[in-house]
């Protein structure tokens, strides 16, 4: 039997450390490189709001504007976008990313709920069905949706862009719940059946909490989503006084040229509820996770 010596040993800690350091080191930059592609534009985006014309369209590579000025974000606050206000354009997004979120949640919860903790005939056809759609791209369904939405006497309202973008963000959410609705143990909903509570009761005070987390993530996703959306409320909308934010974003990008300066102040403006609604959500999601503990 080979007894290694003090040397050795020590050698091979040092080794062992060295990777380890190495290993960190790959990890950490591999995270700040990633961190830096994806914050890039952002920076962008907002240091161009701020730079003259000159700055923007120089040749040379200006990283952060030299001299600052609130022209363009001055001009989209005071001028507005096709003869109304950008305040109105960000009430319109408001509205129908809000009533996405509020409709999806509820009906994705309720969903996946019930694929989750009942069998059913059909539950494996829905669930396979939820996959299909996803898989569609939506500008495929632009003409049939239009058609629907014209049927129900939405079209040219904001409740109708609600009703859609609900439809394009539900398969997500379902599936995104169902597993987190799935990995709370029965027994905790048994428990409470045996102390007297009903089934709202149990879901109300056991279920909802552990599954908060999820039902924040899902409603990221689709405050996201609805906010950005282009295609249908460019299709379903006709008044300009019914444009969201991406709608509005348009008229910058004219046959003559396009207003960079006026784009990246009215993006900037649109970026900062998206900010300021995942600010607000996120704790949520911190304390549900410890929401509904047991005590021994």
């Amino acid at each position: 039997m080979t007894t290694l010596t003090n040397p050795q040993v020590k050698r091979g800690r040092d080794k062992a450390k060295t990777r380890k350091t190495l290993r960190k080191i790959a990890l950490n930059g591999t995270a700040v490189v990633l961190f830096i592609a994806t914050i890039f534009p952002v920076y962008w985006m907002v240091t161009t709001a701020f730079k003259t014309n000159d700055q923007i369209f120089t040749t040379e590579f200006i990283p952060f504007p030299t001299s600052f000025t609130f022209e363009h974000l001055d001009r989209v606050l005071s001028e507005g976008v096709a003869g109304n206000s950008i305040w109105l354009y960000l009430r319109n997004s408001a509205i129908v990313a809000l009533g996405t979120v509020a409709v999806g949640a509820v009906f994705s919860l309720l969903a996946a709920t019930a694929v989750s903790r009942f069998r059913f005939k059909g539950r494996t056809s829905f669930l396979i069905t939820l996959l299909i759609v996803q898989m569609v791209p939506a500008e495929a369904l632009l003409i049939p949706l239009f058609l629907s939405v014209k049927r129900l006497g939405l079209y040219d309202q904001l409740l109708g862009l609600i009703v859609v973008n609900v439809g394009l963000t539900l398969p997500f959410g379902i599936w995104m719940l169902r597993t987190f609705v799935a990995a709370v143990p029965k027994s905790l909903e048994e428990a409470a059946w045996i102390d007297g509570a009903s089934r709202f009761t149990t879901f109300w005070k056991v279920l909802f909490p552990l599954v908060a987390p999820g039902l924040v993530a899902t409603s990221i996703f689709s405050f996201i989503t609805a906010w950005n959306e282009l295609i249908f409320a460019l299709v379903l909308m006709s008044d300009p006084s019914g444009y969201t934010m991406p709608v509005a974003l348009q008229y910058f990008f004219g046959q003559r040229g396009t207003d960079w300066g006026a784009i990246m102040a009215s993006s900037t403006l649109m970026t900062i509820p998206v900010i300021v609604f995942f600010l607000l959500v996120q704790r949520r999601m911190v304390s549900g996770l410890v929401a509904g503990a047991v005590k021994g």
